[in-house]
């Protein structure tokens, strides 16, 4: 009997992948807004896949040509972001967890640029090394500092391609390497001295850089003045609309689970979106307020929660999602923060959950399968 061996990353079929690249799964409505900015002459900034028009309708729809939308939220934002990457400066998208930030950067560098997957993941082990580039030892000792050794950065192979570079967290990395970018975005060039004096790697057109920093979350860093002064800042923000939250969890489930999934009733649905936006402002439809959690209580993780009951209800239940399933997976996204986070939600159930249980049989559920979770 052989033993499994890993798959080769650069040989795997994008059919085999779990989520493929934006680029991969929309690949034929970039090729539709491709030929509609042949067809109509559409004039495409250098360096770009698409015309700026076509960027927009790839993000926000385009049903004339078949092109679904991917956003939803601040269609303005979207404008101003496709305009900022149009200019000198970067774009920084900033906000709560779980607003999208990642996935709009992820479909804007794949509409400019063909490819979303020249990324940085920051963190506390970020090195300038990830963002400029490093070196093939073996074949530095062998060779010498030669392009054959260098390992190029994300940052160095978008700037060689013309391409949109992408730093996911860029506020976890230390001051010092979030510094790094300032002499790139400002010069758009990389000094190379191990191949001589002023080598360097010029950025060709169509190079930026997209960050995204989620400012809420502990362990952040504070981001210089002069990096600030690099990029246009844009605030993704919360859906507030809660019917608008209901329909697009909906669709979320739609995708990731398809058209047999589990079956979850308007009811529920206004039970588990009712609770996240409750949790997430502070306070109730009513005006009640709530001691709000740090737990991310975003449209993202109700995704997460509905999908979470939905496979519960397919395995453990009878394949319909019940407000007992939701309130399960609720108590467990508070109970991933600390312990302070856990207790403002008891509080919330034992107030705000409890007066609504006694009215209406889903929150009665709801109230009974939390209560018995905390023992």
């Amino acid at each position: 009997m052989t033993e499994p061996t890993a798959a080769d990353p650069t040989t795997s079929r994008p059919d085999a992948e779990l989520r493929p690249p934006a680029e991969t799964r929309y690949a034929a409505e970039l090729d539709a807004l491709a030929r509609a900015d042949a067809a109509s002459g559409a004039p495409i900034p250098p360096g770009w896949r698409l015309s700026a028009r076509a960027v927009r309708a790839f993000v926000l729809g385009e049903p004339s040509l078949g092109v679904t939308r991917k956003f939803y939220g601040d269609d303005p934002l979207v404008d101003r972001a496709i305009v900022s990457l149009l200019g000198r400066q970067g774009l920084m998208l900033v906000g709560e967890p779980g607003t999208a930030k990642s996935m709009l950067s992820e479909l804007l560098a794949a509409a400019i640029s063909g490819t979303s997957n020249l990324t940085i993941q920051g963190s506390a082990g970020t090195t300038e090394d990830h963002v400029r580039y490093s070196w093939n030892y073996a074949l530095l000792i062998a060779e010498g500092p030669t392009q054959r050794a260098l390992v190029p950065s994300p940052v160095y192979q978008a700037m060689a391609r013309g391409a949109i570079a992408r730093f996911e967290e860029i506020t976890r990395c230390p001051a010092e390497i979030q510094d790094t970018l300032v002499s790139i975005l400002s010069e758009k060039q990389i000094m190379i001295p191990e191949f001589g004096d002023e080598a360097r790697l010029a950025a060709r057109p169509g190079f930026n850089v997209i960050a995204t920093a989620n400012l809420r979350d502990r362990g952040v860093h504070e981001m210089s003045s002069a990096l600030k002064r690099r990029f246009n800042f844009e605030t993704v923000r919360p859906i507030s609309d809660r019917a608008f939250e209901a329909e697009l969890i909906g669709r979320a489930l739609d995708a990731e689970l398809g058209p047999r999934r589990p079956v979850l009733t308007p009811p529920v649905m206004e039970v588990l979106v009712t609770a996240f936006a409750d949790l997430r402002t502070g306070r109730t439809d009513a005006g009640a307020p709530v001691k709000r959690p740090d737990a991310v209580m975003s449209t993202a993780e109700a995704v997460s929660v509905a999908i979470a009951a939905s496979m519960a209800a397919t395995y453990l239940g009878d394949g319909t999602v019940r407000s007992g399933d939701i309130a399960r997976q609720i108590v467990g996204v508070a109970q991933k923060g600390e312990e302070e986070d856990a207790r403002l939600v008891r509080h919330y159930v034992d107030n705000v959950v409890r007066q609504r249980a006694r009215g209406n049989p889903h929150w009665r559920e709801f109230f009974d399968a939390a209560e018995g979770l905390w023992g």
